[in-house]
């Protein structure tokens, strides 16, 4: 007696589930985790009580493998943020003037030196941009979305600092 079609559907989509699984498994994928950095003790040249500040000692010292030092001269090597600007452009207008949208822009400038003042990474920038709608009578609610922006662009500019620092390696 033959199979009914039902079963070699059945079977058809059970092949092909683990063909796309071995696939999966065999392509090396895994989740990112931290990166190990290449200097076992680090300098940070921004006050650790900005948020800036906190962030990037937080995912130093969530990644284990360098230790912040306050105390730059026992520091293996220094990270020195030159800058952090953040600014405001106006991207569209109504009919009647009024401010539609914004773009929010945070720029943070650093470079990283040895014990000797060697540079390590030249002065670099890296820069996140967001936008956002404004209006007039929603400001405190508006006040509040451009914060967030703000912190969610900190936040991906330590994530893409941290991933320069971690793919420095000894010359």
């Amino acid at each position: 007696m033959a199979p009914s079609l039902f079963l070699l559907a059945r079977r058809a989509r059970f092949v092909l589930l683990a063909i796309g699984l071995a696939a999966l498994a065999g392509c090396g994928f895994h989740l990112r985790g931290p990166q190990p950095m290449a200097f076992s003790s680090i300098h940070i040249g921004t006050s650790q009580y900005t948020s800036l500040g906190i962030t990037l000692r937080r995912q130093i010292v969530s990644g284990g493998s360098a230790a912040v030092e306050e105390d730059a001269s026992r520091a293996e090597a220094r990270l020195q943020i030159l800058s952090n600007d953040r600014s405001r452009e106006i991207l569209s207008l109504t009919a009647t003037g009024r401010v539609r949208e914004y773009e929010l822009i945070q720029a943070i400038r650093f470079s990283l030196v040895d014990r000797d003042g060697n540079e390590l990474i030249p002065p670099t920038t890296i820069s996140a941009r967001r936008e956002y709608t404004f209006d007039d009578e929603l400001v405190l609610g508006k006040e509040q979305e451009e914060a967030l922006l703000y912190s969610d662009m900190e936040s991906d500019l330590v994530r893409q600092l941290m991933r320069r620092l971690a793919a420095w390696q000894r010359p």
